[in-house]
């Protein structure tokens, strides 16, 4: 068992939405955690509330150079990378390097300290799928040379280079394929449908709808999510394991339910669909409920009624 009292786990990208959440929960487990970021796209509030942790340690590092952690390392959570459409588009060729040159040193540090690897992997590998649902056996559709495929390649490379050393050096891994997750630290312009749409609608704004709006996603809570990576770091599964909630709705409803969830009147604006935007996304999760025992709990309506009192909170 990985998460056992005083495991000593580092995590990058810890400062980013998805990072900080599982950092909490590794702290409520008793773990030690080494988190690194250079802050590109984390911010520093995700942690504020950690600083002076006696199990947490912070460093401000960029992950595609060299890492270095001194003592031992149980476990090597890989989670560096811009993961919105905003931040990946705006930062191409540093999307790409933490995909290679970051897992690559990530990977590194796993051999150098016998660790368990994580890599925090996308349901975007399966690009514009011609698959749905999507199970981890389809290869996806991805177009490698339009502006999306820095991310979606980025991606598809590190779980390859994740099995290289598995195969070649022995590592320990597991890959997860997450699928759209949200809840509370999403920045509000990270360009990612819930907090786009929450702050239009708490703003009084039409929420901007890309095309007809009949585009699908499944969203999963972040708590949800998070149970999903513990319970795949603490298995014997190496994957990729699909993880998200197989609740798939499309964006016109999603927008709607987000309207509901604010108690605002805003109106709904259609604009054209970004490049290569995929018509449908929705994850087979079979294999997680039956090697993991995993699903998503959290509904919609609680989940997004959640993620509002936050940013509602914030506001304050």
């Amino acid at each position: 068992m990985v998460l056992r009292e005083g495991a000593r786990v580092v995590v990058t990208g810890g400062a980013g939405f998805l990072g900080s959440h599982l950092i909490d929960r590794l702290l409520e487990g008793d773990c030690e955690v080494v988190c690194l970021d250079n802050l590109v796209t984390g911010d520093e509030d995700n942690l504020a509330h950690l600083l002076g942790h006696e199990r947490f340690t912070f460093v401000h590092r960029d992950v595609t150079e060299f890492i270095f952690v001194p003592g031992d390392v149980d476990a090597v959570l890989h989670f560096a990378s811009p993961a919105s459409p905003v931040d990946y588009l705006d930062l191409p060729i540093q999307t790409l390097k933490v995909g290679a040159l970051g897992t690559h040193n990530a990977l590194g540090l796993s051999l150098a300290k016998g660790a368990r690897f994580l890599l925090a992997s996308t349901s975007e590998v399966y690009g514009d799928p011609q698959v749905h649902p999507q199970p981890e056996t389809y290869w996806g559709h991805v177009n490698p040379v339009g502006p999306r495929g820095v991310y979606d390649e980025a991606k598809r490379y590190a779980e390859a280079l994740t099995f290289a050393y598995h195969r070649t050096h022995g590592v320990d891994v597991r890959v997860a394929r997450i699928f759209n997750t949200y809840g509370p630290r999403m920045r509000m312009d990270d360009g990612r449908a819930v907090p786009s749409f929450i702050g239009q609608a708490l703003a009084g704004e039409p929420l901007t709808v890309h095309g007809d709006g009949t585009q699908t996603r499944s969203i999963c809570y972040v708590d949800d999510l998070i149970d999903g990576l513990c319970a795949l770091l603490d298995s014997d599964e190496p994957g990729p394991v699909n993880l998200g909630s197989a609740h798939e709705c499309s964006i016109l409803e999603l927008a709607r339910a987000v309207i509901d969830a604010c108690g605002s009147s805003s109106s709904i604006e259609h604009r054209p669909r970004p490049v290569d935007d995929p018509q449908v996304r929705r994850p087979d999760t079979s294999l997680a409920e039956r090697v993991l025992g995993f699903h998503a709990r959290t509904g919609p309506e609680e989940g997004l009624q959640r993620t509002v009192a936050w940013y509602l909170g914030r506001r304050r």
